[in-house]
């Protein structure tokens, strides 16, 4: 069980800290934006040749400095969406007749950059990364995208709990696109894949050897991460109070709390 103990101890504390860091940043005044960005565009640089540099090195060490490259650049992509650099050319909020096809398109339209985005990203890691033994970062990356893509995908279609505080107020139309309804077999559905797909991670990092088992062992962390995140969509407790001490400003945090209570309110009301 040490092959996932540690791994799993280093992914979390790793995004524990990492997460935090992006959303005090973000509190920051918008002056410093453009400061942070560039730092975390010359920092996602470095990331991208220790990607590179690694690729080809077996070991734990090697898997454990991909992943976090591959954080680095998560990371990147994070800032640059909270930030309002790269997100969406729709910035209104969505239509009080939207329904189906229409309400997806819009919703789709607040973020398409930025999923692009990723999905670039993800294969500039996998053309970086071919037939190489080392395919940690690219496995992070990937996996990181693919659950985060789930969870908006759930909250568009509807789930019982939302927790808005992490998004900045310049970006609160994006709320009008989410649902708060009952889980549905879709909510269901993606659960169980996400379970399965820990399970067989957890059981490949058991099976394999160094490096590869310590890269499996990181992914099955980020994917029980993703689990445990799917999960808060559908209990009353927000996972956004282990981020509270990132919050900068404690009276716009409580602020922020009025104003994600109003906004759930209204969503109480909508309905596919």
């Amino acid at each position: 069980m040490t092959a996932l103990f540690l791994p799993l101890l280093f992914a979390t504390l790793l995004w524990f800290v990492s997460t935090g860091l992006v959303l005090w940043l973000d509190r920051l005044p918008s002056t410093t934006w453009p400061l942070s960005i560039v730092a975390a565009t010359v920092l996602s640089g470095f990331a991208m040749a220790g990607i590179i540099m690694t690729a080809s090195v077996p070991g734990d060490i090697a898997a454990y400095v991909a992943f976090t490259c591959a954080l680095v650049l998560w990371g990147w992509h994070e800032m640059s969406f909270l930030m309002g650099f790269v997100t969406g050319p729709n910035r209104a909020p969505c239509p009080p007749d939207a329904r189906g096809w229409r309400r997806f398109r819009l919703a789709a339209a607040t973020l398409i950059y930025h999923e692009v985005a990723m999905f670039a990203t993800v294969v500039v890691l996998m053309a970086a990364t071919w037939g190489q033994v080392n395919q940690t970062a690219t496995l992070t990356f990937a996996l990181l995208f693919v659950m985060r893509l789930s969870a908006k995908l759930n909250i568009f279609a509807g789930v019982p709990h939302l927790s808005l505080e992490m998004m900045p107020d310049r970006m609160r139309y994006m709320a009008s696109y989410f649902k708060v309804a009952p889980a549905s077999w879709f909510f269901v559905a993606t659960l169980a894949g996400i379970a399965a797909l820990a399970a067989w991670l957890g059981n490949a990092a058991l099976r394999a050897d160094d490096g590869v088992s310590t890269s499996y062992a990181l992914a099955f962390a980020l994917v029980l991460l993703a689990f445990i995140e799917h999960g808060f969509l559908v209990l009353p407790w927000q996972d956004t109070a282990l981020f509270r001490w990132a919050m900068r400003n404690r009276s716009a945090l409580e602020k922020v709390t009025e104003r994600q209570q109003s906004t759930l309110a209204a969503l109480e009301t909508v309905r596919q």
